[in-house]
Formats: C-alpha cells, sequence, structure tokens
C-alpha cells in the first residue's frame, strides 16, 4: 500500500479521465441519487459499471459517495443502491448518515465504509465510535489542524482535504440553505447561501455593509507537501465534483508531482492553476491559518490571475499593459467593474490581427468599459487544450519460448496479473527465420491498449520459423485476457439478514424541556414546572443538585470525554455515556434512532428538517419496528443555522449581532470564545406535537417565556 492516497473528485466521466490520466490514486464520484453534490452532473448506474470497470483497469480504486441523510421513505432505495455497487465492484462507499452506516455494515460485512466529513468527526472519541462500527476509514472535520489529527492515535485509516473549497460551517451541521430555502445541504441541495452578501449590525448600527462575510477563500496546502508527507494522513483529498475536467486534470497532475517529489517552479503552476479556478487561497485551519486568512469577503467567485492593467479605453478599443501573456481565446475580467469577455481578436499596438501578446495589446471593448481597471485572466486556452491531451499506459512485459518441436509459449505480466498461451509447434526454417527483434516488434504493437511494453524476453533456437500473424493473434488475446482481469476485480460481495431486537421498556413522552442561555430564563423555567432544562456549564454547576438541570455541552469539541458530566446533552457522535442527543445528530430515519439508542442515548432530539408529518411517521415506523422510543422535538426556538469555527465575523465576545441578508432577513450571530453561532432569522413555533417538546430560548424575557411555557402545558395536557 501506498505510504498516502491522491484521492480525487469526479463529477463526469470527463473529470474521471482526467484524474486517472494525471495520477490519481483513487477517485470519488456519486450516482444520481444520495451524493453531497445533487447538482453535479453525477454517474448513471450504466455509467457506474463503466467507471469502476476503467477505474480499475488503470489500478485505481474507486470510492461512491451516499453521503446525504436517509429519510424513512428512501431507506430501501438507499440499500438497493449500496447493493448494486457492493456487487459490481466498488471499493468503498462513503457515507453520512449514522443508522446507514451500522445497517450497511451488518448487511454487508465485506463492504468498505468511509465516514465522510459530512458526519463532523472532529475527535478521537468519535473516531473510536467508527472504528468499534467496522468503518474502515474517517474523512475529518475541516476544523481540524493537521497536528491535532496526527494526536488521534486511532487504528483506523485517516483522510483530510488537502485542497478546493471550504465550508465556512461545520460540515453536516449547516442548516442555513435548509432553513431558508428547504434546500437540505444535509440532502445534496445546498443552495450556497455562504457566498451570498451579508451586513453586519449591533444594536441596529450597520458595522460592514454588504459583503461577502461568511465566503471563504480556496484550501490550497500545495506549499505544505513536505509536511503533509510526514503526516500520519493517509488519504489526501481533493474536493471538486462541481469543477471543470481542466481543473481536475490540472489539480491531479500537481498533487502528483508534488508527492512524488519532483521539482518544478510551485509558483508559476499556482499562476496557472488561478488562470482555471481561484478565489484566493487559503492553508486553511489544517495548517493553523487565522480568521482573516480564511475568508474572501470581495468576491466569491472566480477571479483568475490578474495579468496587466487598462492604460486606456475608447468606445471601440481597450488598451491593456500587459506583465503577462495574453492569448487569443482566453477569457479576461476586468476587476473593479466586474466585466469581462473572451478575447475573439487580439491586435498589436500597430492594430494587426496577432494571436498572443506580451506587453501593449488592444482588444475589442465588447462591455462597455468606461474606466481603466485591473486585468485578470480567468480562462488560458492553451492551458486547456493541453490538458485535453491526455493519456496513460500501463507497463507490461513478455516472455518467449520458442523451442524447436515444442508448442510455442507467449506470456503477458503487468506485475500483478500473469497470463500465457501455447500456440503452435515451432518448426525450423526453410527460408527467413525469424529474430528475436522482430518478435520484439511485433509483441510491441500494442496501439490503442491501455499498455505500453517494457520489455520482451525470448528464449529460442536459432534459424526458427513462427508465422507474425500468430504472434499478433496470441499477442491480441492475451492483452483482452489482462484488461478482463483487471476491469473485473471484484470484492467478495456477502449479504446478511439483520435482526434488531425491541424495545419494550416503557418511555416518558409529553414532558416540556427547555434549553436556556442565562440564569433569569432558567429560574424562570424551573418555576413554570418545566420537567427538564439544558444550561450552559456555568450554570450547570451551580445547578447540578437539581435533576431537572442538564449541561448543554459544547460542540465539535476535540476532547469531548473531558467535558462530559452525568445529565448531558450532546451534539456529537459519542459512545462512552448515557446521554441526550441534540438535534445537530440528524436524526432522519429510525434507524439512526435504534443505533443511537443501542449506544446508550437516553433520549434523541429528532433532526429539525424533518416535517410535522414525517415526525408522526417516524414515531409510528419505530413503534411497529423496534417498540418505545424517548424523543424530543424542536417546537419552539431559532435553530442554530451555522456553527464556524474561530471568530471569522470579529465580534466581541458573547455581544449580540446580527447578519442581515439581502432581503433584510436578520440571523443572531455571537461568539463564545471558540465557535461562531449563526441562528436562523425567525423562530421554529409548532402547533402540535409527539414525543417531548423541546422550546429553545435565546434572548426572551421572563414574560415571554412564561407565555410560550404555558401554551404548550396547555398543548401537553391535551395531548
Amino acid at each position: 500500500m501506498n505510504k498516502h492516497e491522491l484521492l480525487v473528485p469526479a463529477g463526469d466521466m470527463d473529470c474521471l479521465y482526467q484524474a486517472v490520466f494525471h495520477g490519481a490514486d483513487a477517485v470519488y464520484l456519486a450516482c444520481q441519487n444520495f451524493g453531497a453534490r445533487k447538482f453535479a452532473k453525477n454517474f448513471t448506474n450504466e455509467e457506474i459499471i463503466s467507471a469502476i470497470r476503467f477505474c480499475h483497469l488503470y489500478g485505481v480504486r474507486i470510492y461512491v459517495t451516499m453521503n446525504t441523510l436517509v429519510k424513512n421513505t428512501e431507506v430501501d432505495s438507499f440499500l438497493n443502491q449500496v447493493r448494486f455497487l457492493h456487487k459490481n465492484g466498488v471499493d468503498a462507499i462513503i457515507m453520512q448518515d449514522f443508522g446507514m452506516i451500522c445497517l450497511v455494515r451488518e448487511m454487508f460485512p465485506n463492504l468498505e465504509i468511509h465516514a465522510s466529513t459530512q458526519a463532523n468527526i472532529c475527535s478521537r472519541e468519535i473516531c473510536l465510535l467508527y472504528k468499534q462500527l467496522g468503518v474502515k476509514r474517517v474523512v475529518f472535520a475541516r476544523e481540524l489542524s493537521i497536528d491535532e489529527i496526527d494526536a488521534m492515535n486511532v487504528d483506523i485509516e485517516k483522510e483530510a482535504f488537502i485542497h478546493g473549497a471550504l465550508c465556512i460551517s461545520y460540515s453536516g451541521e449547516c442548516l442555513m440553505s435548509s432553513m431558508l430555502g428547504g434546500r437540505s445541504g444535509n440532502r445534496g441541495k445546498c443552495a450556497g447561501v455562504c457566498r451570498m452578501p451579508f451586513s453586519l449590525e449591533k444594536n441596529g448600527k450597520t458595522l460592514v455593509k454588504n459583503q461577502y462575510l461568511l465566503s471563504t477563500k480556496e484550501l490550497n496546502t500545495s506549499s505544505k507537501i513536505k509536511r503533509l508527507l510526514s503526516s500520519t494522513i493517509y488519504s489526501f483529498k481533493i474536493e471538486g465534483r462541481m469543477k471543470s475536467p481542466a481543473y481536475v486534470g490540472f489539480i491531479t497532475k500537481l498533487y502528483r508531482r508534488l508527492i512524488d517529489g519532483e521539482e518544478f517552479s510551485l509558483e508559476e503552476e499556482i499562476n496557472q492553476l488561478k488562470t482555471i479556478f481561484n478565489r484566493d487561497f487559503t492553508v486553511g485551519r489544517l495548517f493553523f491559518c487565522r480568521d482573516d486568512e480564511l475568508m474572501n469577503s470581495k468576491s466569491p467567485n472566480h477571479i483568475g490571475l490578474e495579468i496587466g492593467r487598462v492604460i486606456d479605453v475608447t468606445p471601440k478599443k481597450i488598451k491593456i499593459q500587459l506583465d503577462r501573456e495574453l492569448h487569443q481565446n482566453d477569457a479576461i475580467r476586468f476587476l473593479s467593474s466586474n466585466k469581462g469577455f473572451i478575447v475573439n481578436y487580439l491586435y498589436d499596438q500597430d492594430g494587426k490581427l496577432v494571436s498572443s501578446a506580451r506587453d501593449i495589446c488592444y482588444v475589442d471593448n465588447k462591455v462597455g468599459l468606461e474606466t481603466k481597471d485591473s486585468v485578470s485572466k480567468t480562462y488560458d486556452y492553451c492551458l486547456e487544450k493541453s490538458l485535453e491531451k491526455v493519456d496513460k499506459k500501463i507497463n507490461v512485459s513478455f516472455e518467449v519460448i520458442a523451442r524447436k518441436g515444442k508448442l510455442l509459449r507467449i506470456g503477458i505480466s503487468d506485475g500483478e496479473y500473469s497470463f500465457a498461451l501455447e500456440g503452435d509447434v515451432v518448426c525450423t526454417a526453410k527460408n527467413s527465420p525469424i529474430t528475436k527483434e522482430s518478435i520484439e516488434k511485433h509483441l510491441s504493437k500494442l496501439g490503442n491498449t491501455p499498455f505500453d511494453c517494457c520489455s520482451v524476453s525470448c528464449d529460442m533456437d536459432d534459424f526458427i520459423f513462427i508465422p507474425v500473424h500468430s504472434l499478433n493473434e496470441m499477442r491480441r488475446s492475451l492483452v483482452e485476457q489482462l484488461i478482463s482481469a483487471r476491469e473485473n476485480r471484484v470484492s467478495s460481495f456477502l449479504e446478511k439478514e439483520v435482526f434488531f431486537e425491541k424495545n419494550f421498556s416503557s418511555c416518558l413522552l409529553g414532558e416540556i424541556h427547555c434549553s436556556i442561555q442565562n440564569e433569569e430564563q432558567l429560574k424562570t423555567c424551573l418555576s413554570l414546572g418545566v420537567e427538564r432544562i439544558y444550561v450552559p456549564r456555568q450554570l450547570y454547576f451551580q445547578y447540578v443538585n437539581d435533576s431537572r438541570v442538564y449541561l448543554m455541552m459544547e460542540r465539535c469539541s476535540w476532547n469531548p470525554s473531558s467535558l462530559l458530566e452525568d445529565r448531558v446533552l450532546v451534539s456529537d457522535y459519542l459512545a462512552d455515556s448515557y446521554k441526550i442527543g441534540n438535534y445537530p445528530l440528524n436524526v432522519t430515519n429510525i434507524y439512526t434512532a435504534y443505533y443511537l439508542q443501542k449506544y446508550g442515548y437516553q433520549e434523541i432530539c429528532l433532526s429539525v428538517e424533518l416535517s410535522k408529518e414525517e415526525v408522526f411517521d417516524f414515531y409510528q415506523k419505530y413503534q411497529n419496528q423496534f417498540g418505545e422510543l424517548s424523543f424530543e422535538v424542536l417546537g419552539y426556538g431559532r435553530v442554530e443555522n451555522m456553527i464556524i469555527k474561530g471568530n471569522v465575523l470579529n465580534l466581541d465576545l458573547n455581544d449580540s449581532y446580527q447578519l442581515v441578508d439581502s432581503r433584510k432577513r436578520k440571523f443572531p450571530v455571537y461568539y463564545d470564545g471558540r465557535i461562531t453561532h449563526i441562528l436562523n432569522y425567525q423562530c421554529q413555533n409548532l402547533d402540535d406535537f409527539v414525543g417531548n417538546i423541546r422550546l429553545d430560548f435565546y434572548e426572551e424575557s421572563s414574560l415571554e417565556i412564561e407565555k410560550i411555557v404555558k401554551k404548550y402545558q396547555f398543548m401537553k395536557r391535551n395531548y
């Protein structure tokens, strides 16, 4: 096994070819459903089969992303897709949904499972849980540093993103797109709200107006390759299933050369990369970047490579002083005006058409540019064309035994597979004997096959005759056998029946539970007879003797076991405590609830992405299949849309701010000293519920809390 794996995205077959031909060790892609990039082209089942065979032909592993949350109505379809992939030889499936991971591990024990970055893996304890489940690999949260990853001494394969787009929120924990427009990022339909403009307000005063406050730069760790190669990270992952084939080819080739230790000008390669896709670059949290080094509040889009400046402009022509070469058919953008076009015609200083320019040039003013501006190249025609011409060959060797009076024997080997054929009896030549050079020539004619002949060994008598057509036919037959063997590497398919234990213990439902932010709110809830109250850490220790008070544990902790208490609400997957599961666990199907209960969860808050009808259906299905379940539903409160590592908005500690979008919706936001929290612009407010009802209070007064609690207490009496 390689010390490190280069793992590359493929949004379609063209991207797949680029990844394989430019040196990927493994690729990841998605089917039409259950992938976290629903709007990529993705692959039909027929294309998946072709992709598997193609990758295996070239010795490249292929992983399929089925890393969305699964609802009850989709479980059978999900499992059928897993079954199809397993039977056709996929090397691993990347998954987020906890219930499906547990179920698939039991149903298909020979299938390799990787826990997606959507599973929000940010601690050793979570790694240990997935190790216990039989998961082969974990993809770490992009918020972790390389030192933190190295410190996790768990016997499990480690994978981390080293290049590509970054989510500003912890992956799998972002509900912004879902809450604003019903397009769930957890179900592959992210609307990219973080790339939209926002204003920042405090106490009604605008501090920052209409900037891209949640838009990150592009991750680029190419300058840190030595540290990466010395790390315990096995798989280096590139993001980009929505990117172009040229991007996939270029970035694969770049990191392949870095991993292999080639010497070249990294600066010049990065300049070329900027013409393909550039949002400014950051080394990310993986290499301890500051909050301001992570963000690009000026532009969420491709800004290209700056190549010069406009020195004169008329209604017909734009005069440009170039710092870098410009070619006909390149694309340019004027950075201040954000106008751009393809350079169909390029002129020199004398007004003559030229194919390229290096100093002063003219272009047609097709966009009505009126002012001098900086010029950026956003598409490099020559570079893109060069990336289209790709091929990859697999070295093979031939062995020939040709002895008079015995059957001709020819063998082929790629170092992994070997095949041999016997031909006709070797005869003495009457006139022109075949030579070793002639045998080598004919066996080396591998043409459009994926192979390249690196050697031919001949054990042969002198003065013998072998028909050339025999050599050609045996070569073709051997090549076909080798292709078939490489394409059809299939793991041993095994499917087992899964048996579930029923829970016959009674569950107390119909309680009112509250989460609060301060002591005044806590005292109000206690006086109103609320059955359970989730509180911040400082209040938990003040009221630890009251059995109704539970610790609301910090999210995404690197060392959660040190923070656990006897009565605790957790938002991360942990297996070492009797606890309550919060809605960020993303429980959308009954299997997730079943396995969480099996792993010691006393109660579970269902996903806020379930509709009221789906919650009622959830309860009925769970009762019918598994028995009783103690669970919560968020009835009132602002959903936590995002949690962001660090203080990317430069907020004062624990002060109240608001992000305001283009539709004037206001999102409360605060920084707790470790994480920035963005709440939804409006409160969830159910008028009916099943299970225990959860009320989340943020800045509500005692009078407001009393009114809300009494409303749900009235509903409870009629439950």
